[in-house]
């Protein structure tokens, strides 16, 4: 560049001294500190010149494109060459050559070649990096590199992009360039490329408007951008800088990462800078950082990691036993206990601790169980150690224990999470001994008898703090006063006797219509309680209150209680005893039912959720015979019972799917209660039913019709976004729907048997939908159809596959078929064309817009060459969907299109189908319309305008129930071929030509066809 200019001479010779020093530097990099000052020295004798003699020995490094290790040598060397180091003799020198060097290379950056602009890219975002900040160079050079690298953060190629983003890295962290932040958190979120959106993370400055970004892309498809996203975090967010809910939702998905490259980052992060530098090594302290009374399993999580890798010791003379003191202080005369209550934060510390040195005690004792010689003796060594450590840090006696406990329960609520964490320190202390034990079930008795904490309003009732339904009104409390209790009695069944015992006391003044409102729900949760830990009904038989007892005499009376709550607790209760019993009682499920359709909403959804686990535990069927009704053969229910639920009664004739299906189909019930925003009838029922489905072979009893309804209506529900309470069930959804997919292929073809219904069920104007915000209603059932259209391309777990492969049947052509059509895509498309062969209001622009939104999924599915009958139907059908798309042209060419790729799969594309094959395949795919085949000389009209006399199409709408046209012969053949019968129908006068054709061959003797479709040749 330029270098001719000079006529050879000393610009020549100086260009290829410097291409020389290049090429040394390309071989090796422990000449590159020699080369630079070498380079130097003549940059500083040649003043006029060097520039261009430079850029001109650089040229060719603008033309390779490939990625070597010697090509970024020549770019190291380059970019620390331009870069000024210190303040020097020539330092003016150096920075006139900076500012020369980079103009070319942002001429460059704006070449046509891909390879010319990565180069510059390159370079200029390594001479960025390298610069000091006295650097000399004027504004006007710094705006035209940022103008230039803003526009290679927009260029086709990924890596030039990544440079462009690396070298505007520097600039982004002056806090006036708002816009070069705004261009890479733009770029980030539109970035498809994996390398360029990890630079752009590692350039990102750290600010509040970044964060965000940054945050988001710890949740990347990608574990190198993730991984990149922690290393940020790590280095440019403080701790301190971060809130609360931030700090935890980072540690809870960097710790549970399926990748171990993004854990091991994330764990790093927690170690090192937040334990380590903000915390100073202290646990408890970075405990406090995340609120651990708030977000308990993240504590647990963290501290876990942090013992896992030994980043968190038992330091000596560390123990519980410092919280006892056996001192008392006197304060204004009164004494005042000795024991030193725990913050919440140094609860969570001992418990984690205590567990994880009784889990390393457990492994090393199972180690040194499963060898022998020295190994045994190590482990049993390493094991004695953790055992003693643990011993050393628990409290002395079990009444050093309970006193421990028993004075943070009587500090308040503000203690209450620590009371839970010593309560489950009680699982790692040894109960064998008597007296021990009798202390110990004290305790215990006055926990299970312990009433709820409330409150007394304005009105002087008292208000229950907490859930209402759980022992202590918090589900976590219950668990931890079951599993102390548990192991306090740990013989069998001494656990129900104690808590039977309990509940028969509890129980006197319910029974005798003496208990107030806290007395009642105490009871059930205590009865909850038993109930959901009895190891069998048998358990509870010869206690203080038997089974039918407690059943008639307690959760009986308490579901027709006044107050709403104790139906509430009740309605939980009920279901808990249904799965205890091996059979459901009458009474039992016949107050659910009645509780299910009168009930308020949350004993409804209570209600609800019982019989839907005692559906799945026992059996709908089950559960239908406990009343007295006998379930029908399942081959004779095709569809659901309506049911009217607004009338109140229970109809004791009514199955209970029928009861579930019409909840789930009652849009009012769709709201949550007031006690749980979550938990909805039809979140629950969803639930049910979904879990029905997958486990479909374990309830033989439901009728394999039903399932596509089913289906359908989760589908429905699934799109709906009325209503903000249905979240939860989305998210169930979304799981079910991927697995239930792929898990075979007679699901498969539930998914097809529903796509059809779903659509009419959702598209507004059709089937007697409200026309309302048909915009949105429109969006969601074509996402619903892609929705469908996916889950049959899902492929099957490779285990079905592989046994359907080696199984008997699959040697069977006609069954692998049946189930290949009916499960795969070309049943699908079948059905699909039926139903715009078939769909009457095909004027309205509802019903136009509908057949569109069909077609457009017929187009996106593809048929193997192996179905050759599915193939010969659906290119009949072709003919109805194609007039019915007729006045949208794009869709036309589609179905074209399609046709003639279904016609080069036919094997034999001149012949029609065997009318028998045609109805087979009508009643395997069970097609809800009537098609039938007349014969393709008879002018036929199409209700309900008439037409003009012509061919008749081979498929129409049955208007009568004849029979005659599943007689007729298919392969029949006609007078003219096929291909140019259809040619003909596309005009009156071909169509009354092809009438002459026929009434001259009937002359001649051909089979002539009559009025009712029959041929003479047939009646023979």
């Amino acid at each position: 560049m330029g270098q001719e200019g000079k006529g050879g001479g000393e610009g020549k010779q100086l260009a290829l001294k410097i291409a020389r020093i290049l090429d040394e530097c390309r071989l090796s990099q422990a000449v590159h500190q020699r080369k630079l000052r070498e380079l130097s020295a003549i940059r500083s004798t040649s003043h006029v010149g060097f520039v261009s003699s430079f850029t001109w020995a650089l040229t060719p490094l603008f033309e390779v494109s490939k990625k070597t290790a010697s090509i970024e040598r020549i770019v190291r060397f380059v970019s620390t060459f331009a870069a000024p180091r210190g303040v020097k003799t020539g330092n003016v020198t150096c920075d006139s050559f900076l500012v020369e060097f980079l103009r070319f290379l942002l001429v460059a950056a704006r070449s046509a070649s891909k390879t010319a602009r990565l180069r510059a890219c390159q370079i200029v975002s390594q001479i960025i990096d390298l610069l000091p900040d006295d650097a000399d160079v004027s504004d006007e050079v710094w705006d035209g590199v940022i103008y230039r690298m803003k526009e290679r953060v927009e260029d086709k190629v990924p890596d030039v992009r990544a440079c462009a983003a690396r070298a505007l890295s520097r600039f982004a962290n002056d806090g006036g360039n708002c816009d070069i932040i705004d261009l890479l958190l733009r770029a980030l979120s539109q970035e498809p490329n994996t390398d360029v959106r990890k630079t752009i993370v590692q350039s990102l400055p750290p600010t509040n408007s970044t964060l965000a970004s940054i945050i988001d892309c710890t949740l990347d498809v990608h574990e190198s951008v993730r991984k990149a996203a922690y290393v940020v975090l790590a280095s440019k967010f403080p701790l301190q800088s971060l809130s609360i809910k931030l700090r935890t939702l980072l540690l809870q998905r960097g710790l549970t990462d399926r990748s171990s490259s993004v854990t091991n980052e994330c764990l790093k992060m927690l170690k090192e800078e937040w334990l380590m530098k903000c915390c100073d090594g202290d646990p408890i302290t970075l405990l406090r950082y995340l609120d651990v009374e708030t977000y308990e399993s993240v504590g647990e999580t963290v501290m876990e990691a942090l013992l896992k890798e030994g980043a968190v010791q038992v330091q000596e003379g560390q123990s519980i036993r410092h919280f006892l003191s056996s001192t008392t202080n006197k304060n204004e005369g009164q004494s005042i206990t000795g024991v030193q209550l725990m913050e919440a934060e140094v609860a969570l510390y001992w418990r984690t601790v205590c567990r994880h040195l009784q889990a390393q005690a457990q492994a090393k004792g199972s180690d040194a169980a499963a060898t022998t010689g020295t190994e045994a003796a190590v482990y049993a060594s390493e094991a004695t150690t953790e055992n003693d450590l643990l011993e050393s840090v628990l409290p002395v006696t079990v009444s050093d224990y309970i006193e421990l406990v028993e004075a943070h329960l009587s500090a308040g609520s503000n203690f209450r999470f620590a009371s839970r964490q010593l309560l489950l320190l009680g699982a790692m202390l040894d109960f064998s001994d008597v007296a021990n034990r009798n202390v110990a079930s004290r305790f215990v008795r006055e926990l299970l008898c312990r009433p709820f904490e409330h409150e007394i309003d304005d009105d002087g009732h008292k208000v229950m703090i907490g859930d209402g339904i759980s022992l202590g009104g918090d589900r976590d409390w219950c668990r931890a006063v079951a599993a102390l209790a548990k192991k306090v009695h740990a013989s069998v069944g001494e656990f129900e006797e104690v808590v039977t015992g309990v509940v028969e006391e509890l129980a006197r003044p319910c029974r005798e219509r003496t208990a107030d409102l806290i007395g009642w729900t105490q009871c059930l949760a205590v009865t909850g309680l038993l109930l959901e830990n009895a190891e069998s009904y048998r358990c509870l038989q010869g206690k203080a209150i038997e089974p039918a007892e407690l059943l008639h005499s307690l959760l009986l009376p308490a579901a027709r209680h006044i107050h709403l709550d104790v139906q509430r607790v009740a309605a939980r209760c009920l279901g808990l005893f249904g799965l205890v019993e091996r059979r459901p009682s009458e009474e039992l499920v016949k107050q659910l039912r009645l509780a299910f359709i009168n009930g308020p909403p949350q004993v409804r959804v209570m209600a609800s959720r019982a019989l839907i686990d005692l559906a799945t535990w026992h059996g709908p069927q089950e559960l239908d015979r406990a009343i007295g009704l006998e379930p029908p053969p399942p081959n004779e229910k095709n569809s659901f019972t309506p049911v009217d639920l607004s009338s109140g009664s229970d109809d004791l004739s009514l199955w209970l799917l029928d009861l579930f299906y019409a909840g789930l189909k009652q849009d009012e019930w769709g709201q949550s209660s007031e006690e749980d925003e979550q938990e909805t009838v039809h979140g629950v029922l969803g639930e049910g039913f979904a879990k029905i489905l997958l486990l479909r072979e374990n309830y033989p009893s439901i009728p394999a019709s039903l399932h596509p309804l089913i289906l359908g209506r989760l589908i429905c529900l699934y799109f709906c976004s009325e209503h903000k309470e249905f979240e939860r069930l989305k998210q169930c959804l979304s799981v079910f729907f991927d697995h239930y997919a792929a898990l075979s292929e007679v699901n498969k073809a539930c998914i097809s048997r529903a796509f059809v219904p779903v659509m009419r069920s959702m598209w507004p104007g059709v089937n007697g939908n409200a026309v309302g915000y048909q915009v949105l209603a429109r969006k969601r059932a074509v996402n619903a159809s892609r929705f469908m259209l996916q889950l049959m391309q899902t492929p099957v777990y490779q285990s079905k596959a592989e046994e359907a492969e080696k199984s008997p049947d699959s040697l069977s052509t006609s069954g692998k078929s049946t189930l290949d059509m009916e499960s795969g895509e070309e049943g699908l498309a079948i059905r699909i064309g039926a139903e715009v062969a078939n769909f009457p209001a095909r004027t309205s622009a509802a019903g136009r817009s509908y057949i569109s939104a069909l077609c457009r999924v017929a187009v996106a599915l593809k048929f193997r060459s192996s179905q050759q009958e599915a193939i010969k139907f659906m290119r009949e059908l072709l003919e109805p969907m194609m007039e019915a798309a007729s006045k949208e042209k794009e869709l036309l060419k589609e179905l074209s299109r399609m046709a003639a790729k279904l016609r080069a799969l036919d094997e034999s594309p001149d012949q029609d189908l065997p009318a028998e094959v045609a109805g087979d395949i009508h009643g395997r795919l069970q097609l809800e319309v009537d098609l039938k085949i007349d014969a393709p000389t008879k002018p036929a009209t199409r209700p309900p305008r008439a037409a003009p006399p012509r061919r008749e199409r081979r498929f129409a709408v049955s208007s009568r129930s004849s029979s005659s046209a599943s007689d007729e012969d298919w392969g029949h053949p006609s007078a003219t071929p096929a291909t140019a019968a259809r040619a003909q129908r596309r005009s009156k006068t071909a169509a009354m030509s092809r009438l002459t054709a026929g009434a001259a061959a009937d002359g001649e003797g051909d089979s002539e066809v009559t009025s009712e479709g029959v041929s003479d040749e047939d009646s023979e």
